[in-house]
């Protein structure tokens, strides 16, 4: 039942496409009149040659006519139902990827963290290849080989009724044969995809941090891993490819008792004039094409048991539970920046809070410094402010409104984030940092690298601003990454910024020429700071100080200065040989 209902969720993808289909279905039975056609010719043309002295050369001539005609339209019909099936193959296999990339765009945050990125790849290239190969392009095949069936049967019973029989009753145990190993086939073919997945996952993570494995020395360890989860494929795949490896030579023994039965019969029947040599020939070609199309309808049976289990996993992301919005979404004529934070409660792990009763009332154009020991909620908080994750209890608001009744999409626009991780795609460096913004001029992305100060380094390179960077940056230094993702947000001029750790890979000469850009940038805009470095932040309106998921203390760079407390500890523990001196 779960393998007929993920094949009808299939069936639903080739509606719009339905006229490739009928096209393709038209030709493949036409090219079916004519392969079927040729062989009766070829037998009328063989008996015009019977005995010596006897060849009728100008009806011989027709027959050869004929069969060229036949063949060519053969080939042309078979080109035909070969472009329409690639089409609508194509045109489908587009569709499931758009679907399956734009759920990933759906998905809360929470589900893309918690499953392999490997794996989710997996899915989106692999998974849907092997649903185009094993149902897609199959489904013609399975049409052309029923349809071949059904004429051969046909011009069989029109030669010899007797001989006939004994192929229709022989043949159809090979469909028997392969049915029966196909039912077995799909739980481990659903085995051997899981741990792909799991291989691609793991194949992506240790590729993307060689310099940590390396770091380590931690190659034969990996290896070590690699080898178990491989060894896991290995064991998986070689049971799914033997069990579907015996549809063929299995389908193809019965064939062959078919073709010898009707050898042996045949050739009696034509010395007993019960029918020509040219029929018998016609006939013996009949029964090898009669068992072709058996070995293929088994082949299509063991890769629509693939195919099945590809999907499966493909509707499994699609049939997640997705960000849904508010119908009716608040908006902002001007934004003006007052936050406030009420009961908020929060925790990735039931069992382990980590915001609690959080409370926290933000004035617009206040910068908002968040400082603590590492796993204090920082980032979490930052989290919850962007909506990356939901809160379990409380209310966040922006302006009087609660950022649950806007669209994430517009409440998202009114902040421009820095992060500590860089991100920038394979592209130009202008594309990069016009990256969010709606059709900037090239004097304003050249204004925003300046406010960066990553001009400087830009115009140094070959190609300047049109330098094409490779994937995820990596032939720029880290600074120089994050300079660009500084110009970026720049350049969007958003109403509320959030930096974290946004110049922690700078050194402390640019950071500070950097600082200055931001202290401008941050003039009457509300900016949360989250930084290590308590030295950048200073000159914040007021300083939160966090641990374990609650506010420890607030209040300015002096005031906790003077309490002597939590912060105070921290501060100096940076600055060790200040306080020795």
């Amino acid at each position: 039942m779960k393998n007929k209902n993920t094949l009808i969720r299939l069936m639903r993808f080739i509606s719009p496409y339905k006229s490739y289909l009928i096209f393709a279905l038209i030709f493949s039975a036409i090219n079916i009149v004519f392969t079927l056609m040729t062989p009766v010719l070829i037998g009328r043309a063989i008996d015009t040659m019977i005995g010596k002295g006897k060849v009728n050369f100008s009806y011989l001539s027709i027959r050869i006519v004929q069969i060229i005609i036949t063949v060519i339209l053969a080939a042309i019909t078979n080109y035909l139902v070969g472009r329409f099936s690639s089409k609508m193959t194509f045109e489908i296999t587009k569709d499931l990827r758009d679907q399956l990339f734009a759920k990933y765009h759906a998905l809360p945050l929470k589900y893309i963290d918690s499953h392999s990125h490997g794996d989710l790849m997996s899915r989106m290239i692999a998974d849907i290849d092997l649903i185009s190969d094993g149902l897609l392009q199959g489904f013609t095949n399975l049409f052309a080989g029923v349809a071949t069936i059904i004429g051969t049967i046909g011009f069989m019973l029109a030669i010899n009724i007797k001989i006939a029989l004994i192929v229709i009753i022989l043949t159809p145990i090979s469909l028997i044969v392969s049915s029966q190993i196909a039912t077995r086939v799909y739980k481990y073919f659903q085995e051997q995809l899981a741990i792909r997945g799991e291989l691609s996952g793991y194949v992506e993570e240790m590729i993307g941090n060689q310099k940590v494995v390396k770091a380590f020395s931690h190659e034969e360890v990996n290896k070590a891993a690699f080898d178990e989860i491989n060894q896991r494929l290995f064991v998986s795949g070689v049971k799914s490819q033997f069990l579907g490896a015996l549809v063929n030579p299995s389908t193809r023994f019965v064939n062959a008792i078919v073709y010898a039965a009707v050898t042996i019969f045949g050739a009696f029947t034509v010395l007993n004039g019960g029918i020509t040599v040219g029929a018998l020939s016609s006939f013996l070609t009949y029964a090898n094409q009669y068992t072709k199309p058996f070995n293929d309808i088994s082949n299509v049976f063991t890769e629509l048991e693939t195919a099945l289990a590809c999907a499966d996993r493909v509707f499994k992301i699609i049939d997640e539970d997705e960000i849904v919005e508010p119908r009716n979404a608040s908006t902002i004529e001007h934004p003006q920046g007052d936050i406030k934070i009420d009961s908020l409660q929060f925790s990735y792990v039931p069992e382990k809070p980590l915001i609690e009763d959080f409370h926290l009332d933000v004035k617009a154009g206040q910068t908002i410094a968040i400082v603590g020991p590492t796993g204090c909620g920082k980032t979490t908080l930052i989290n919850l402010l962007m909506r990356f994750y939901e809160p379990l209890k409380g209310t966040i608001t922006i302006d009087g409104i609660n950022i649950q009744d806007m669209d994430r999409h517009y409440m998202r626009s009114l902040y421009g984030m820095v992060l500590q991780d860089t991100w920038l795609f394979k592209g130009s460096i202008k594309d990069n940092i016009a990256y969010g913004s709606t059709n900037p001029t090239d004097e304003q992305i050249i204004q925003a690298a300046k406010n960066a100060h990553a001009h400087k380094f830009i115009m140094q390179l070959k190609d300047g601003y049109d330098a094409l960077l490779q994937e995820e940056g990596s032939n720029l230094s880290q600074g120089q990454r994050q300079l660009l993702c500084i110009a970026r947000i720049m350049l969007a001029d958003p109403p509320m910024l959030i930096l974290d750790e946004a110049t922690s890979s700078i050194d402390t000469r640019t950071e500070r020429q950097i600082q200055s850009a931001f202290d401008e940038m941050m003039k009457g805009r509300t900016t949360f700071i989250v930084a290590h470095r308590l030295s950048t932040i200073e000159k914040a309106d007021k300083i939160i100080v966090m641990n374990d998921g609650h506010i420890l203390e607030q209040g300015t760079h002096q005031e906790l200065l003077a309490q002597h407390g939590f912060y105070h500890k921290l501060y100096y523990s940076q600055f060790d040989t200040a306080t020795n001196s």
